[in-house]
């Protein structure tokens, strides 16, 4: 599926730009972060595969867990740890693995 395949890109990015951080970002903020993501992967492959009465429960808890990502990448733009470019780049991706979330969800519940 291609929102797991962009997810999953955004995951080794995260994991590149966490190498990178200072010492005392990157065991605290870095590594949450990189959880966070990989939490999100995790959920997206359970409602790929769960049945069609229980894939809206996941995808709602989808929803919530990039809402958070995206939060933790402003937080990364606003203490500028992260070049701003790379920033901007990832943060587009997200906005549309968000509107791909969003199609799946609506898929779904109108089934």
């Amino acid at each position: 599926m291609p929102i797991i395949n962009k997810t999953y890109e955004i995951y080794k990015t995260t994991v590149e730009i966490n190498s990178k951080l200072e010492k005392r970002w990157r065991f605290d903020f870095g590594k949450g972060l990189e959880n966070s993501v990989l939490e999100y992967l995790e959920i997206l492959i359970m409602a790929k595969n769960a049945p069609k009465t229980m894939k809206v429960g996941y995808l709602l808890k989808a929803v919530a867990k990039l809402e958070i990502i995206v939060l933790k990448y402003r937080l990364l733009l606003e203490f500028k740890l992260v070049n701003e470019t790379r920033l901007f780049q990832i943060q587009s991706k997200l906005a549309e693995i968000g509107r791909m979330l969003g199609g799946w969800l609506k898929a779904v519940q109108s089934l």
